[in-house]
């Protein structure tokens, strides 16, 4: 950051990049604000409060963090059955379960997501994006489609001349002059919502702190805290990529939750990083420090308050077209060529494929995203539970049999384990070698006992050796208590 400061050229290009995000933020925060059932009003002073916050606490520079569709999306549910007033205690405790999480380094979970659930999740946001948008284009007088067409022809044609300014911000600025100029109606963000200047004050709780109410936030509560963070921890994954460089995902799970507590006391609602915004700032604007985002928090707060009424004025055809070239810029077209679809195991695509389908099906990026672990596990597990081998070895006078079992045991191979053992016919002494496997769970211990004792069976002894020390210990507290 002191490095964006020190230089002219680096700090214009970092504002500049801010500029761009905070209008592309406005027309899905307005949108977002009715699938919440809140005041427009309400999700865009929330979103200058999570950018600002985010800009400062948060662990991924040049991420931009505002009130976001998936939130939206669980909060909804909630405010039509109980009313908006249930919203500040809901965000709240969400908040503190998403400073508990990052305060328990449970950040490091994402670990876990494996990359064809990533390039679901780029990809199926890419369609999400590029969809909602079509409403202000599609059926639309040929006026609009003539300023999509000079939207589309700005950003994508000017960037090859003119580099020092970002290409959306032109298109913004001319179509917006243009209409104005010539007089021309057309679908703009003051449609959207009202647009009144000047700031509301902070909210108070307006619903009694008893088990009633908890009973009524809990599991919205739960919702905003997991999606948000999975949300914002995903997207900081793909910033990474992008950017090559580092981030803290601890601290932007902690700082998340400081955020959203602050948006719901001034503000009202909850939100998480903006995957959509985040590609302007940091694909068209270039944007690479937390100065974009501070200039983005900042634009929209002058938005909000000193020049809503100039900011209603903006056509949403000019707002669409940006958004729907970010859309295409999301999706990671190699992935989906049929080169690279042949080459990739059919498992890894058909992660990919359900993770997008459930996301496009529910509009809901967690479940997408929850749907494709869930896949991945359970084909991992089906996959490694066929690993297990096991060598016998007779010795040369018949009287000894030696089972040397290779690969991890655990509940799903430790089932299989069974089946390679010859109880009928083995000879009365038996050795299982475990030095090429590790026992994992209960299960494996289980299946051990299981062995020995059909063995047993047929009057054989049975001697297990090769455990090393974390496996013997495991084997050793448990073998013998599972009946």
């Amino acid at each position: 950051m002191g490095r964006v400061l020190r230089s002219p050229a680096l700090l214009t290009r970092e504002c500049l990049a801010g500029v761009i995000t905070a209008l592309a933020l406005i027309p899905e925060v307005i949108s977002f604000s009715v699938i919440a059932g809140v005041d427009p009003k309400v999700s865009l002073v929330a979103s200058v409060v999570l950018c600002l916050t985010l800009s400062i606490l948060g662990g991924r520079p040049a991420m931009v963090t505002a009130a976001a569709g998936s939130v939206a999306l669980v909060i909804g549910p909630m405010v039509h059955l109980h009313g908006v007033e249930y919203i500040l205690p809901a965000v709240v405790m969400g908040g503190v379960i998403q400073i508990l999480f990052g305060v328990a380094g449970l950040a490091r979970m994402m670990r876990y997501i494996p990359r064809s659930v990533m390039l679901g999740f780029v990809n199926a946001l890419g369609v999400l994006i590029f969809f909602a948008q079509v409403p202000h284009v599609w059926g639309q007088p040929s006026l609009v489609w003539c300023f999509f067409a000079i939207t589309l022809a700005i950003v994508l044609l000017l960037p090859r001349l003119l580099k020092s300014v970002p290409s959306p911000l032109v298109a913004i600025v001319v179509v917006t002059a243009v209409a104005l100029l010539m007089g021309y109606r057309m679908p703009n963000v003051g449609d959207e919502g009202p647009m009144s200047p000047g700031l509301p004050g902070f909210n108070s709780l307006l619903v009694p702190l008893n088990l009633q109410t908890l009973q009524i936030i809990w599991p919205t509560a739960l919702s905003i805290a997991f999606v948000g963070l999975m949300e914002s921890l995903l997207t900081a994954k793909l910033v990474d990529d992008l950017t090559d460089t580092p981030s803290s995902k601890r601290r932007e799970a902690w700082g998340l939750g400081v955020a959203n507590i602050f948006a719901g006391f001034y503000g009202g609602i909850a939100g998480c990083a903006m995957i959509g915004q985040t590609i302007v700032n940091v694909e068209l604007g270039r944007a690479r420090s937390r100065v974009s985002t501070v200039a983005a928090g900042l634009v929209l707060l002058l938005l909000v308050t000193g020049l809503s009424r100039i900011m209603a004025q903006i056509p949403m055809v000019v707002l669409a077209g940006i958004m729907m070239v970010v859309a295409v810029k999301t999706v990671n077209w190699h992935s989906l060529q049929p080169a690279t679809l042949k080459r990739m195991p059919w498992s890894e695509t058909l992660i990919m494929v359900l993770t997008v389908a459930v996301t496009v099906w529910t509009g809901n990026l967690a479940l997408g995203v929850l749907a494709g672990v869930l896949l991945a596990m359970l084909l991992f597990a089906r996959r490694i539970a066929h690993v297990i081998h096991a060598e016998r070895q007779l010795s040369d006078d018949g009287r000894s049999v030696r089972y040397v079992v290779r690969g991890p045991l655990f509940f799903a191979s430790s089932n299989d384990l069974f089946e390679h053992f010859d109880y009928a016919h083995d000879p009365k002494k038996v050795t299982i070698d475990l030095t090429h496997a590790q026992i994992w769970d209960a299960s494996s211990v289980a299946a051990l006992d299981g062995i020995e004792y059909r063995y047993q069976r047929y009057g054989a002894e049975v001697t297990i050796e090769g455990l090393d020390p974390r496996s013997t210990d495991f084997h050793q507290r448990l073998t013998g208590n599972f009946g």
